[in-house]
């Protein structure tokens, strides 16, 4: 039987397709948003790791199979169960001590995919979060700092991380207070203060320091921030960069005069959002 007519024979019995012989098949049964409780246990048991994974992915695996699977000796399986929605607090907390590993080719060094995602859970334990933000792999700290739940005590520290990438997700993170969003908009690092640019929540006051940046890619996302004050979002419609200019034509606090003004700039990528504004 080939894969065609298996896939044709599973939209008659979900539960026969998860005995298909083609394990792409099992997997693509696994990932279903229409996948039974009882087929994605039966799933949790396969013998080929990427169909277990794509179960352990599955919002709609029960506990009792994502307790089995975070167990598993494929540490991908095991980094599914932590990024999945469904994952216990108790399993992040054993998970979050994974030590599990894979190369990653880009960056040429092992990245901890297991803690990783923990780090990223919005069902993890305040405390561990805690303790993987001050975890040595900069990785893992770095996915700590996007996450919403995390301290103001971890976030101020991070703040002064060494790792650019900790930083400049504590400069986007939703949970991150004024101050250190302050802070963080005179980073050293040009993509720090962009994140910080474009946060809502960073004080009026940096924003308006952020309107004289040497960079204008820090300048375009200062534009795009909806909070921003259209005093100042005037002054960057005179900017040299069309693609600053063209921010502040998007930017719903523009002034009716500044948006005027655009519709007849001479760059066109810039007329045309702001004559979309106008009319």
């Amino acid at each position: 039987m080939n894969r065609c007519s298996e896939e044709t024979k599973w939209l008659e019995d979900p539960e026969e397709l998860s005995r298909a012989w083609d394990w792409h098949i099992r997997r693509k049964a696994a990932w279903s948003g229409e996948a039974s409780e009882e087929m994605l246990d039966l799933l949790s048991r396969d013998q080929v790791q990427w169909v277990r994974e794509a179960v352990a992915g599955n919002a709609r695996t029960p506990a009792a199979a994502l307790a089995r699977l975070a167990e598993d000796s494929s540490g991908f399986v095991r980094s599914a169960v932590a990024l999945n929605s469904r994952t216990s607090a108790e399993i992040l907390d054993m998970l979050a001590f994974d030590e599990m590993v894979d190369y990653d080719s880009t960056l040429q060094k092992n990245r901890y995919l297991v803690k990783e995602a923990v780090a990223k859970s919005p069902n993890i334990n305040p405390e561990t979060l805690d303790l993987l933000a001050g975890d040595s792999d900069e990785h893992v700290r770095t996915a700590a700092a996007s996450n919403p739940l995390l301290s103001a005590e971890s976030m101020g520290r991070m703040a002064k991380d060494v790792f650019w990438e900790v930083r400049n997700n504590i400069a986007k993170n939703p949970s991150t207070p004024g101050k250190l969003l302050a802070y963080l908009s005179a980073d050293r690092i040009m993509d720090v203060r962009a994140t910080a640019a474009g946060n809502p929540r960073t004080p009026a006051e940096a924003l308006a320091a952020l309107a004289s940046d040497r960079s204008w890619e820090v300048r375009e996302a200062l534009a795009r921030n909806t909070v921003l004050e259209g005093r100042i979002l005037d002054e960057l419609a005179g900017h040299w960069s069309w693609m600053v200019r063209a921010a502040v034509a998007e930017n719903p606090n523009t002034p009716a005069e500044t948006l005027r003004r655009l519709a007849e700039d001479q760059d066109q990528s810039v007329q045309k959002a702001a004559r979309s504004r106008i009319d």
